[in-house]
This record gives C-alpha cells, structure tokens and sequence, in this order.
C-alpha cells in the first residue's frame, strides 16, 4: 500500500516544480511532487531513481505516495491544484544541504565518475555547477558526510546537449577519466545492461494514472517507454560515449 498522506505541512521554493512538503501516515515528512509537476516529471523521477538505486548510487528514498482527495478540502491553501489527489512521487526528507564546492572534492573519485556516467546514460543535464552558480541537485547528508543524490524530473532529455554536460556538470572535472578510457566506458555499459534487465520491473510499479494526462485516461502521456528503452540500451554502441 502506498504511504497515505496526512497532512499538507508547506511548499517548497526550491527547484523547478517546488514540491510540498507532507507527512505520511508512516510519520515520514516527504517532498511530495503531483500534478503540477506534470506526469512526464514523475514517469521521469521513477524510472531514473529505480534504475540509480539498481546501479547501487546514494538515491535519497522515494515512493510512490497517495494524497486522499478529503484531505483537498481540509487544507486551507490556494496552490493545492498544483498537488491534486491521487498517486504522487514522494522523496524523503532528509537532513542534508545542497552540494558546493566545498563538498565536491570529499566525494569519492569513484563516486563522482558513477554520477557522471549516469548523467550521461539517462540524458540528464540538470545537474550544474559552476563559478557562476547552477543547480547541482546533489545534497550532502551532514550527519554521514556522504553524497545525497536526487532530482531527475529532466532526465531523458530529447534537446540534451553534450558540450553543456561536459562544460557545466558538477563533476565535469571526471570527463576525461570517463570519456578517454575505454575500459571504463565497457564497465558502465554492462552494469547499465544489468540494471535494464529490471526494466519491466519498474515499468509496472508506476501508477497508471501517470501514463495519462486527464483524470478520465483517455489522453496518454507522449512518453514511450519502449522508445525510452531502446535509447537506454544504446548504451552497447561504439558511438554511444562519443562526446561530439
């Protein structure tokens, strides 16, 4: 059963699609994203969270969670239809800060290479950083002193641009260790062939609600897992790695 949502604490001003802030009925706080993140943002959250965690990367805990449409009439705010009732993608709260200079040369060498290669496999360009600022969407717990990754609503972009990932991503500096060794590129492929053999696997844990842009199912979303798939597995290709 999915964690129930039982209270509607705050909003978020962080981020793109600035998720509420929610308790479940399991008294875990989540930022909770729903239809004003768009469906495309939460099919995206789901399937490049399930594939990051299966490749074994620090995930911050997400589930699927359900805000109950009597819960719409409780609450006294004037943004809940960018919530709405019904299945939504629920991250964990966690103790953390957002990633910065400071902290990017405490993460493993190894680490930061596994970031990157992942980026790079699921076309995921929002994670920047730079002199001139950016959006790393990577978190350091201040408890463990480990690296916190999360946030893929952009993942599986159609527009991903090469030249800005190797220029801007927070671990840009693991470019030439990734994309000039060939030994290292095989690797990642057979762990990335490993994790899609999960495929189906979470393809039929996302809500079927969406797959659809109305409440009545009848105008799908134009995110083609199969399509999606096929890229995925390109991952085998000779050109695949090629930062040009």
């Amino acid at each position: 059963m999915p964690v129930q949502i039982i209270e509607i604490i705050d909003r978020s001003e962080q981020g793109i699609t600035k998720p509420f802030i929610c308790r479940g009925d399991d008294g875990n706080i989540y930022f909770v994203k729903g239809r004003g993140a768009g469906r495309r943002s939460l099919l995206c959250e789901w399937i490049a969270g399930n594939l990051g965690l299966r490749l074994g990367l620090p995930i911050a805990p997400f589930t699927v969670v359900e805000v109950p449409s009597a819960l719409m009439s409780l609450a006294s705010r004037d943004d809940l239809s960018e919530l709405g009732s019904g299945p939504a993608f629920g991250s964990l709260r966690m103790q953390v800060v957002e990633l910065s200079f400071t902290h990017v040369d405490k993460v493993p060498v190894g680490l930061r290479r596994d970031v990157l290669a992942f980026d790079w496999w699921i076309r995921n360009g929002d994670r920047t950083l730079s002199d001139a600022g950016g959006n790393p969407n990577l978190f350091w717990d201040v408890r463990t002193g480990q690296l916190v990754v999360l946030d893929h609503n952009q993942a599986f972009d159609m527009d991903f641009s090469p030249q800005n990932f190797a220029s801007l991503h927070v671990f840009s500096r693991d470019c030439e260790s990734l994309f000039g060794d060939w030994v290292t590129q095989e690797h990642y492929a057979t762990v990335y062939l490993d994790a899609m053999a999960h495929w189906d696997e979470i393809c039929n844990t996302i809500p079927h609600e969406w797959w659809y842009l109305d409440d009545e199912f009848t105008l799908p979303t134009d995110f083609d897992p199969n399509i999606l798939r096929r890229q995925l597995l390109d991952c085998r290709g000779d050109s695949f790695w090629n930062l040009t």
